[in-house]
């Protein structure tokens, strides 16, 4: 839990935002949310708030697919995973990573 919630302050603060300003996008109080930001067990639906507010969204992605997910999303790497794998990055890198055909 403790990588999800560095997450989250990570993202927060790469918006600019502090953690009075979550009140008005998930509608809790600076305290509480000071307090799951530090050291809380956040529930599913409150998460999906958090994300909403962060302009975010929450994924489940399998372990054997993150390494691929990861490279895409660093632009630092994704040119040098690609080269690696020698897979071309077409228009939707996302196609067929987990496992769809279309």
């Amino acid at each position: 839990m403790d990588s999800l919630l560095k997450q989250i302050k990570k993202r927060r603060l790469e918006l600019a935002l502090k953690q009075h300003d979550m009140m008005m996008r998930v509608g809790m109080s600076r305290q509480q949310y000071q307090r799951l930001e530090s050291k809380g067990n956040p529930r599913l639906d409150t998460l999906e708030l958090i994300a909403k507010g962060l302009k975010s969204e929450l994924l489940f992605i399998p372990k054997e697919k993150l390494a691929t997910v990861l490279a895409v999303l660093d632009d630092n790497t994704t040119t040098s995973a690609v080269t690696q794998n020698k897979k071309p990055l077409d228009e939707d890198p996302w196609q067929g990573l987990l496992g769809d055909t279309e």
